[in-house]
C-alpha cells in the first residue's frame, strides 16, 4: 500500500468539501491535523499554507469542543497554519482561544495587541501568560485588565514593562497586598515604584513591603543581613526558647520577625527549630547561594511562605525572580529528614574543620 502524501489528501478534500457532511467535514479535519502533526518536519511552508486554506473552510462546520481539541494542537506546532490559528485566536470561545493565546509562534505582535484591544478578560489573561510580551502589548493588557491580568503581567519575567505600565500596576496595587507583593518581589522593579509601594500600600501588607524593600534602600550592596552581635543573642534566647515549648514559635512568629527586621530573634529561631547552632545560621545567611538558608527553613518545619519571607529580607540584593523559583523547587523537593540530616551534617564538618587547623596548629608549633 502506497503512503498518501500531502498532495493527494488536498486534492480529494478540495473535491469533497463543498458539498460533505459536518460529520464528514470533521473526519477531514482531523485528517489534515493528523498529518500536519506527522509531517511536522518534512512538510514546505506551501504545503502548510494549502493546508490552512481548508482547515479554515473546515473550521466553520465543526463544534465549539473539536474547535477547542484543534487549537491545542495547533498550539504546540513550531509552523503552525497561520490564517487558522488567527481565526481560533480571536474566537470569542476563551476555550477555543487560550491555546493558542498562550502559546502559538504564528500570532504576530500586531495580532495580539488587536485581540487584547477587543476581547475580555480570559483572553487577556490567556496573552499575559506568554513566554515574551512587548512592552506595547503590556501596556495594552494593564490598562483593560481586571486584577487577575495585573498580577500574571507582575508574575511574568518575560514581561516588558513600561513606566506607563508601572505607574498602573503601583496605582493597583495601593488596594490591592497581594499585587504589591508580587511587584516588590519582581526583578528589576525600579526604585522609584518599590518606594512608592512602600509609601502607599494598604495594611495588610505593609510589613511584607517594608521587609522585602528593605534590601533595595540599602546603602551599598551588603552581603547579608548585620549580624547580631553576641549580648543580642543572649537577650534573644529565653524568649525564643520559652515560645518554642509552648508551642508557639511557629510560621507566623517567625514570619513577623522576618518582615520586622528582628535579625536576633530570628536567627535565634531558626537555630532552635533546627537544632543547628549560631554559626552555622550566620553562615547560610551570609552565603550568596540560598540552598543552605532554604535546608535551615525546611528542617526548622517553615512553610515555603515563612522561607520566602526570610529570604526576601536577609539583606543585600533582592531575590531574582530565577532564584526564588529554584529556591522554591529546592524546598518542595527536600525531605525534611533530608533537611535536618544536612544542616547538623553541616554543624559536624565545620566543628571537624576547625578541629583539623587546630591540630595542623599545633603539630607546626611542636615542630618549631
Amino acid at each position: 500500500m502506497r503512503a498518501i502524501s500531502p498532495a493527494d489528501i488536498i486534492v480529494e478534500l478540495e473535491d469533497a468539501i463543498s458539498a460533505c457532511s459536518a460529520e464528514r467535514c470533521a473526519r477531514m479535519l482531523w485528517q489534515i491535523t493528523d498529518l500536519l502533526v506527522a509531517s511536522r518536519d518534512r512538510l514546505t511552508e506551501r504545503h502548510v499554507s494549502l493546508l490552512d486554506d481548508l482547515l479554515v473552510r473546515l473550521a466553520g462546520r465543526i463544534a465549539a469542543d473539536a474547535l477547542a481539541q484543534l487549537s491545542a494542537i495547533l498550539s504546540e506546532l513550531k509552523m503552525p497554519p497561520r490564517e487558522t490559528v488567527r481565526r481560533l485566536a480571536v474566537h470569542e470561545d476563551p476555550a477555543i482561544a487560550t491555546p493558542l493565546l498562550r502559546n502559538s509562534p504564528a500570532l504576530s505582535r500586531e495580532d495580539l495587541e488587536a485581540i487584547a484591544s477587543a476581547r475580555g478578560e480570559q483572553h487577556l489573561l490567556a496573552i499575559s501568560g506568554r513566554r515574551k510580551i512587548e512592552k506595547q502589548l503590556a501596556d495594552i493588557l494593564v490598562k483593560r485588565g481586571g486584577k487577575k491580568v495585573c498580577l500574571a503581567i507582575a508574575k511574568n519575567p518575560g514581561a516588558q514593562l513600561s513606566e506607563a505600565a508601572y505607574a498602573i500596576l503601583a496605582a493597583r496595587a495601593e488596594k490591592d497586598g497581594e499585587l504589591t507583593r508580587e511587584l516588590v518581589l519582581r526583578p528589576n522593579v525600579p526604585d522609584m515604584v518599590v518606594r512608592k509601594l512602600l509609601a502607599a500600600s494598604p495594611p495588610e501588607a505593609a510589613a511584607a513591603v517594608q521587609g522585602v524593600a528593605s534590601a533595595t534602600e540599602m546603602n551599598g550592596p551588603a552581603k547579608g543581613a548585620v549580624r547580631p552581635r553576641a549580648p543580642e543573642y543572649a537577650d534573644a534566647r529565653p524568649e525564643i526558647v520559652a515560645l518554642n515549648r509552648i508551642g508557639k514559635l511557629n510560621d507566623s512568629t517567625v514570619n513577623r520577625f522576618a518582615i520586622r527586621g528582628e535579625t536576633a530573634n530570628l536567627w535565634t529561631a531558626l537555630s532552635v527549630l533546627s537544632g543547628a547552632p549560631i554559626d552555622i545560621i550566620e553562615a547560610v545567611m551570609a552565603d550568596d547561594d540560598c540552598e543552605g538558608l532554604v535546608m535551615a527553613c525546611r528542617a526548622s518545619r517553615l512553610n515555603w511562605q515563612t522561607t520566602l519571607a526570610i529570604l526576601g529580607n536577609r539583606g543585600g540584593i533582592r531575590l531574582s525572580f530565577e532564584d526564588r523559583e529554584r529556591a522554591q523547587q529546592l524546598f518542595e523537593t527536600l525531605h525534611l529528614s533530608t533537611s535536618q540530616w544536612t544542616v547538623r551534617w553541616g554543624e559536624m564538618a565545620a566543628n571537624t574543620k576547625a578541629a583539623s587547623t587546630d591540630n595542623k596548629t599545633a603539630k607546626l608549633g611542636m615542630s618549631a
